[in-house]
């Protein structure tokens, strides 16, 4: 036990102990022996060292190799299409390197290290920059604005149906969307989703200025391009002013065709792909869009203003202003949506104003129309009491403009119609009271009918024969029935109007029939079955056979157009003629042609009285347009 004792003092205290351990500069020396036995080892990297070691070991190779300086292959080889797996490595690598980057510069601001790695960012940006560039520009196909749109609209679709249908269905609707997608969309799609990882990479690491400025370039290109292949050219009130309307028509029809595939095309795809690009970011997606399309939309939407305020208002302008005043009034909801920023409203302010001053070029129009009207004073009568060519155009005119009833109202509300109390309900011939009021379109439309209608009551008081002024009448009445109940016309006037100028239409025809044929009828003897003396009978069919081909000679000159109005004359003139003439005729022909000279006495058959009856209101213009029509070579 002792000599345990003696051994442990020997290993632990003995001062002849040859371990390297008793050498005053080893580490084993006594705790209390120095101070230095409180010092550390050599330091150990931090840890934000370590993360910025091991994200330049994993970033730099894979920038490197895709830096366009060092190799060739790296410069004529498109990531993106080469390896989309690599691809997705290069863009962790970026986030990476600017996380460590971010993470570090708060600890060593000034370290070699940092600098290291700015240097590979600006390598990997200008790679991310070359590769959004070409894949705007290599897909300029791919990522037009239609299909940008068709791509959009059928994945909504998908989105909406598959809520909807069952698991089963589901199934179905995607195989048959899968068939259905065209190479084209495919690439689309994949064109877009690089675009916006490349985009969000680069924003989101500092570089967004860089992104933007390649997708301004050539987005803004497409959109002019576009705008120039529709036919949309810059023009200045002097040239509009200057240019012949055969010009300015061609140019109208070609912007509202082109207004139509530009909002819903041209502006909204772009408004799509610039949105999902750029999504992660608003302001940079705002004020991106604003400026590729500023240009083109300011230059298709002031079109409609400089024509406004140029072209001549002549009355038979308005349809063409009409129609882009509709067609910026259907499109309007579009453009609020797809130019809905603050940045924006320029142009939606562009579109406002030239749908303004459109109205105002409208409403300048139809006044002009109501004066014309009104100072129309032509006197000379219309042959055969006929439709006169004040009706046709006028009627034309107004049908036209009933068609668009719609945008109608919105541009006459200031210029509301004559007031009630300036003429008579019967007069307007529509309902229009304080408990049921009419629309004032509606009374807008009855007013410029009702000046027509005086007009030609006007004109019938030039005809000598009176009974030609009922024809007249009738014939330019029912006309006029005719194209309201034809066309928008009906809506807005209404059946009580149709009803009241039919009757009124019957009531001209009516007198007509009296003023021209009564002479006629009263030769016959009320009673034609009575005995009659030998004499008496000859001299009622002599007074018959002047009075008949008096009216026959006269009224043959007659034009009724509207096939009904005709076989309805003829037939009540005929209804009121023959049936007395025949039973006359059957009583005392034969007594009479036992007579000498019987042929004089009588001259018409009850057939003959009908068949020339039945060639009435042709009249000598008409019968020659029916023979040409029938036996005209080239029909």
């Amino acid at each position: 036990m002792a000599r345990r004792r003696i051994g442990m003092r020997e290993i632990c205290c003995s001062p002849k102990s040859s371990s390297k351990s008793d050498s005053p500069n080893s580490p084993s020396t006594s705790l209390f022996s120095s101070p230095s036995r409180f010092s550390f080892s050599p330091s150990r990297p931090s840890f934000s060292d370590s993360v910025m070691n091991r994200t330049l070991e994993m970033a730099e190779p894979m920038i490197m190799k895709w830096d366009p300086n060092t190799t060739n292959y790296a410069k004529v080889t498109s990531l993106f299409y080469e390896s989309r797996g690599e691809a997705n490595d290069f863009i962790k690598c970026v986030y990476n390197l600017h996380k460590a980057m971010h993470f570090y510069s708060m600890e060593n601001p000034k370290s070699d290290k940092l600098v290291r790695a700015q240097s590979l960012m600006q390598v990997a940006v200008k790679r991310l920059q070359k590769e959004f560039y070409q894949i705007l520009s290599m897909n300029r196909a791919h990522l037009d604005p239609e299909s940008i749109t068709t791509v959009s609209s059928r994945t909504s679709a998908r989105s909406s149906l598959s809520e909807f249908e069952d698991e089963e269905e589901d199934d179905r609707i995607v195989v048959v969307a899968g068939e259905s997608i065209s190479e084209v969309e495919d690439v689309s799609n994949v064109a877009m989703t690089d675009l916006r990882l490349i985009a969000e990479c680069m924003i989101s690491s500092g570089y967004a200025k860089d992104c933007v400025k390649t997708y301004k370039v050539i987005r803004k290109s497409i959109i002019d391009e576009a705008i120039y292949r529709l036919d949309v050219e810059k023009l200045s009130s002097s040239q509009v002013h200057k240019m012949d309307w055969e010009v300015l028509d061609l140019k109208i029809k070609n912007w509202l065709r082109a207004a139509d595939v530009a909002v819903k095309i041209l502006f909204n795809g772009e408004r799509i792909l610039c949105d999902h690009v750029f999504l992660s970011n608003d302001s940079i997606r705002e004020s991106c869009f604003t400026e590729i399309s500023k240009d083109g939309s300011m230059i298709l939407f002031s079109f409609p203003e400089i024509v406004a305020k140029n072209c001549k208002k002549s009355p038979e302008k308005v349809f063409r202003l009409l129609d882009m005043y509709t067609a910026i009034a259907e499109h309007w909801p579009e453009i609020e949506a797809i130019f809905s920023s603050d940045s924006e409203s320029v142009i939606r302010s562009q579109v406002l104003t030239s749908h303004d001053k459109l109205g105002e070029s409208i409403r300048t129009a139809l006044a002009e129309f109501e004066t014309v009207l009104q100072k129309e004073s032509s006197k000379t009568p219309i042959a055969g009491g006929g439709i006169h060519h004040l009706t046709v155009d006028v009627m034309d005119y107004v049908t036209l403009l009933a068609d668009y009833s719609n945008v109608l109202p919105n541009i006459l509300a200031e210029s509301p119609p004559p007031a009630k109390g300036s003429l008579p309900e019967s007069y307007f011939g529509i309902a229009d009271t304080d408990e049921s009021p009419a629309p004032a379109i509606s009374l807008r439309f009855a007013w410029l009918i009702l000046i027509l209608l005086c007009k030609l009551d006007g004109k019938a008081r030039h005809y000598k024969d009176v009974s030609f002024a009922y024809l007249f009448l009738a014939n330019n009445l029912r006309y006029i029935v005719i194209k309201v109940r034809s066309s928008n016309l009906k809506y807005l006037l209404g059946e009580n109007w149709i009803s009241k100028h039919e009757e009124k239409v019957k009531q001209f025809a009516s007198n007509y029939e009296r003023l021209g044929w009564s002479h006629v009828i009263e030769s016959l003897p009320r009673e034609p079955n009575a005995s009659m003396a030998p004499q008496q009978v000859k001299e009622i069919f002599k007074r018959f056979n002047t009075s008949f081909e008096q009216a026959h000679q006269k009224h043959s000159m007659c034009v009724v157009s509207d096939s009904n109005l005709r076989d309805e004359l003829k037939v009540s003139i005929a209804e009121k003629i023959l049936p007395t003439y025949r039973k006359f005729y059957n009583k005392y022909r034969n007594a009479i042609i036992k007579e000498r000279h019987s042929a004089h006495v009588v001259r018409f058959s009850p057939e003959e009285v009908g068949h020339q009856l039945s060639d009435l209101f042709f009249g000598p213009i008409e019968l020659e347009r029916c023979l040409s029509f029938e036996f005209s070579p080239s029909r």
